[in-house]
């Protein structure tokens, strides 16, 4: 099958990106390198082409209600014009996919889901709606691009877009006449916009936001930064730390579920999960020596016994050593020795709670 391509894939293709598959996407992986570009977020300001994150339309009367009755946060906790992070389970407690909601009003939600999962969360949505709420895939339909890094603000401010909103809340702006939504959110840990601009107005958005970044010294980023800048805050990626076999409570993300309503998605199993304190759960690892920990990797206790298994590692830009995301047996405790099978060799490590760099999201 034929890879889809973002409406900016030219814009790439002219900075010399390397591209790869993300969600049956062609998506750029780099264009100076991982290392380069992380560090730029970091310091100062890059910007991301996501626009094969998925994106879908719930309206009609009630479609927020019936959204919460879905999936696991309670949308009651956010008022219009905030967003929130979510999951989308099913009966057993398996994750289908984690997102998250734009909460434009009672009778409209705007959804984000991972590429490769929008038409299950499309379509199961749309199997549970009443006859008078809408499900829409709009996958093709937008462009986002997200500006991130500590002058984000500048960027903006350059281009007339508001930068004084809260974190994780959205508003409008426009740019050369082309309308958008511009969300305070991302997945770098630091201070950042989401730009959800219509795809015919893509380009002149992505240029305009290249020239406005230019003083600033704006880089480029391709979604491999974006892999390690997220392994940093100790944010899921769903296929690693989220899957059908891996539930929210096992990814340590039961903050995101509202156990106090009434229906979700996969509630029963989810609660007995939690009561019963038996799965794996999520934790963060940081090499001792020099140990680069990759997904699939086994983790040992002291003893040598195995105790889990990586789910996502790098070698963090920042720390410049080896950090990993990994699910591990009930009772591995913070601050515990453990040792990980890196190509045949036992890397000493320890368990640590994520995230491994201080966020800077929730600047004011």
């Amino acid at each position: 099958m034929d890879l889809l391509r973002s409406p900016l894939h030219d814009r790439h293709v002219v900075l010399g990106a390397k591209f790869a598959e993300f969600g049956g996407w062609d998506m750029p992986l780099e264009y100076s390198g991982v290392v380069s570009e992380h560090t730029a977020v970091r310091g100062g300001v890059g910007v991301f082409d996501v626009s094969h994150l998925g994106k879908a339309l719930v309206r009609g009367a009630g479609a927020a209600e019936f959204v919460n009755s879905c999936l696991t946060n309670d949308l009651g906790r956010i008022a219009p014009g905030q967003a929130q992070y979510t999951l989308c389970c099913d009966a057993d407690g398996g994750t289908v996919d984690d997102l998250i909601v734009y909460l434009r009003g009672d009778d409209e939600v705007f959804l984000i889901p991972n590429a490769a999962n929008t038409a299950a969360v499309v379509a199961r949505l749309a199997q549970a709606a009443p006859a008078d709420i809408e499900v829409i895939d709009q996958h093709r339909d937008f462009a986002v691009i997200a500006v991130q890094g500590t002058r984000s603000d500048e960027v903006l401010t350059g281009l007339g877009l508001p930068v004084d909103h809260d974190y994780m809340s959205f508003t409008t702006g426009a740019v050369d006449g082309h309308e958008f939504t511009v969300c305070r959110t991302g997945y770098t840990g630091e201070r950042g916009y989401e730009l959800v601009v219509p795809a015919a107005s893509a380009g002149a958005v992505w240029d305009a936001v290249m020239a406005a970044g230019e003083p600033h010294g704006i880089v480029p980023c391709g979604l491999g930064a974006r892999d390690t800048l997220r392994t940093e805050m100790g944010y899921p990626l769903h296929g690693h730390e989220l899957s059908d076999q891996i539930s929210p409570v096992m990814a340590r993300a039961a903050w995101a579920v509202g156990w106090a309503k009434p229906e979700f998605w996969g509630k029963v199993a989810l609660e007995e999960q939690k009561a019963a304190k038996t799965v794996r759960t999520l934790r963060g690892l940081r090499a001792d020596g020099r140990g680069i920990p990759r997904p699939g990797m086994t983790v040992r206790d002291a003893s040598g016994a195995i105790i889990g298994e990586i789910t996502s590692g790098t070698f963090s830009p920042t720390l410049r050593q080896g950090i990993g995301l990994a699910l591990l047996d009930p009772g591995v405790a913070d601050g515990d020795a453990v040792t990980v099978d890196v190509r045949k060799r036992s890397e000493a490590f320890t368990v640590t709670k994520p995230p491994f760099v201080t966020p800077s999201t929730r600047e004011a």
